[in-house]
């Protein structure tokens, strides 16, 4: 099913609405502000409590065949991720000559991509961008960065791709984590780290590991995937999204910050002003994930607007 849209899509269900949400209270000290919604709180997002599967979000010990696999592809990743492979991976994507293209040909590319990590959707990528994007659009129509941060922040799945690389799912998607310090209980199924050699090298299992406290988030070595990767690709063509937008693409999968409030000894100043932003980034990307889908053809001129506002024409990728 499709449906055809002239404004941002999601309409509140008011019947999900809890008593006391507050809505536009958020204050930033940094260069930018935090603008109210201009929608009135009953027209606003809100975020539903069960997902596509009829299940509450990011519910990791549910029995169910998806689960199952879900739980399997953390084993993988928290037994690979370690800081030899980060190391690898940045040398070899940093090259960024796998293919030169534009935004919104990658955001085509991706409608080839389901995230086997993420337990609350199995719809191409082409729709949680969409979805994430217009719900925000519609709450803070003013600030067009943070609409195309919302449509861009997953394109970097496509190195699961063969033309990319084809990389295995856990060296993809998922929730990111430091590499070179302790891994925090924080992370979805710890219990697997046990068989990580970094878990048992002195260097990188205390708390700060290689890294002195305040040493801010760009100095650390985040597990790869997607977020590092497409956060790479706009930094090296040029991109002008805001200092916020570019941290929130590297650190969206960052679950065990964002959500838990663990690893937050190494932030430094700024990433503490930009944690605020990822903080309202997160609900839409999360809870908006839906089955309905968003008509691709009618949204495209929009964002082809702030792809050229942003972005170089093609990029290396």
């Amino acid at each position: 099913m499709t449906i055809s849209v002239e404004k941002p899509i999601f309409e509140e269900v008011s019947a999900l609405k809890k008593s006391g949400d507050k809505i536009g209270e958020l204050k930033l000290d940094g260069g930018f502000s935090m603008p109210k919604m201009d929608t009135k709180d009953d027209e606003a997002f809100l975020a539903p409590e069960m997902n596509a599967f009829g299940r509450q979000f990011r519910d990791y010990d549910v029995e169910s065949e998806r689960q199952k696999g879900v739980e399997e592809f953390y084993r993988l990743q928290h037994i690979n991720q370690t800081v030899d492979f980060v190391t690898k991976m940045r040398a070899e994507y940093g090259k960024l000559d796998k293919k030169v293209m534009s935004i919104w040909e990658c955001c085509e590319l991706l409608n080839e991509v389901v995230d086997e990590s993420d337990p609350d959707l199995d719809e191409p990528q082409i729709q949680h961008l969409l979805q994430s994007a217009e719900a925000i659009r519609k709450d803070y129509p003013n600030e067009d960065w943070l609409h195309l941060t919302a449509l861009i922040h997953d394109l970097g799945k496509v190195i699961t791709l063969p033309q990319f690389g084809g990389l295995p799912q856990w060296a993809v998607v998922g929730d990111t984590f430091p590499v070179g310090c302790a891994f925090d209980e924080s992370n979805v199924h710890h219990k697997y780290f046990i068989e990580n050699p970094d878990f048992h090298n002195k260097a990188y299992n205390t708390k700060n590991g290689i890294y002195s406290e305040g040493c801010g988030l760009n100095n650390v070595m985040m597990s790869w995937g997607h977020d590092d990767y497409m956060y790479l690709v706009a930094k090296e063509n040029g991109s002008t999204l805001p200092s916020p937008g570019q941290f929130i693409i590297r650190y969206h999968s960052f679950y065990p910050l964002h959500t838990a409030g663990e690893y937050t000894h190494l932030m430094n100043e700024e990433d503490k002003e930009n944690l605020k932003w990822l903080h309202v980034f997160n609900k839409y990307d999360l809870y908006s994930k839906s089955k309905v889908h968003v008509d691709v053809e009618k949204v495209k001129p929009y964002y082809m607007s702030l792809i050229k506002k942003y972005f170089p024409e093609n990029l290396r990728w």
